[in-house]
């Protein structure tokens, strides 16, 4: 069981009480136990924090403050975890006491797998029940993919990641280090190309031959049942430390930044650009060939079809659905409305002068 100075210590939080108490884990405000930690992010919070039962709370200084000055009988024997990002640290030691409970993968390979012989298998790797890796695949140290995946060939995943059961990676697909993916995910599927040849009498779409890579970055998480498509010709890319949530589609050539977050059912449309720290809701959707612009923010259900030149803005639209024609009308007048009103207050204040 750590104690108070220790983990004070190992998550660089300034520490207020008690330095040997010890702790089991973290729970909520309203369910921690005093041998357990809870957390404030939030001042709307304060009153419940300082009904708390819990026996430490991660806050910030200001929050601290208010909590001092305003004790309840559970505060005497509290202890303090003050830090400049208080959730940011309840997520790192929330990990830290997750890892007693979470499963060890042995390393070794289940007899059911079926793996070529010319793939890169380190010893140090976990390989589950009914796992297929194809040819010239190449794995790093410490992987872990779990029973019913399948590797196609020439892939290439990188140290300490982590891929749970049924999940399909084409081929050719690239995977940084210490990636986690989710049960039913798909990377390196072909993208949605098809050219059109018609006539009067008929025709076709032929297909276009998706050629390019999925390339995923280090620190990447996918969830469950999400789809990544490999690109047509470049390569479609995942930078960095971002994470995406479950059934989000990221159509081919589409590229996205370091460290954003994707939530649920998102759809990214093919060769749009999205820039780093973006943050985008859940069934947002984004029309192909964007760019958007570092620390963009897109709420749920919002359409993106321009593109973003200026960085750090955040952009909400729902519309009901009505014929095109009708919705183009009508998004053109909402763009308007400012300088409407502009113009109305104006002879508004000229009629009242006049009168």
């Amino acid at each position: 069981m750590p104690t108070a100075i220790e983990l004070a210590e190992q998550f660089q939080a300034s520490l207020v009480g008690e330095a040997s108490h010890g702790f089991i884990g973290l729970a909520p405000l309203e369910r921690a136990q005093p041998d357990q930690i809870s957390f404030l992010s939030n001042p709307l919070y304060r009153q419940q924090a300082s009904d708390s039962a819990a026996g430490a709370l991660i806050v910030s200084k200001s929050d601290l403050d208010f909590l001092q000055a305003n004790p309840s009988e559970n505060s005497a024997k509290r202890v303090y975890f003050v830090s400049k990002n208080p959730y940011a640290t309840f997520a790192r030691m929330a990990q830290h006491f997750a890892k007693a409970s979470s499963p060890i993968y042995p390393s070794g390979i289940h007899p059911s797998a079926a793996i070529d012989s010319t793939a890169i298998v380190p010893a140090s790797c976990h390989i589950g029940p009914f796992v297929q890796i194809g040819a010239g695949v190449m794995l790093g140290e410490r992987v872990s993919i779990l029973g019913n995946s399948s590797i196609a060939k020439d892939c290439c995943i990188e140290c300490d990641t982590l891929i749970y059961p049924s999940v399909s990676i084409y081929y050719n697909t690239q995977i940084g280090e210490r990636c986690i993916i989710h049960s039913g995910a798909i990377i390196g599927a072909d993208g949605f190309g098809f050219a059109p040849d018609f006539s009067a009498t008929g025709g076709e779409w032929v297909k276009i031959p998706q050629t390019g890579r999925v390339v995923i970055g280090n620190d990447v998480e996918i969830g469950a049942s999400t789809t990544i498509d490999r690109g047509a010709m470049s390569d479609t890319v995942i930078g960095a430390g971002t994470k995406i949530d479950n059934q989000v589609q990221i159509a081919h050539n589409v590229v996205i930044g370091n460290c954003c977050v994707v939530a649920g059912c998102a759809a990214i449309s093919g060769s749009t650009k999205i820039g780093n720290f973006c943050i985008i809701g859940g069934a947002a959707n984004f029309a192909g060939h964007l760019t958007i612009a570092d620390r963009t923010t897109v709420s749920g259900n919002t359409s993106i079809i321009r593109s973003i030149s200026e960085p750090g803005q955040h952009y909400t639209g729902v519309y009901p659905s009505m014929l095109h024609s009708a919705w183009e009308k009508n998004a053109a007048i909402l763009r308007g409305l400012d300088k409407i009103r502009q113009r109305l207050r104006l002879l508004d204040k000229n009629k009242t002068t006049e009168s």
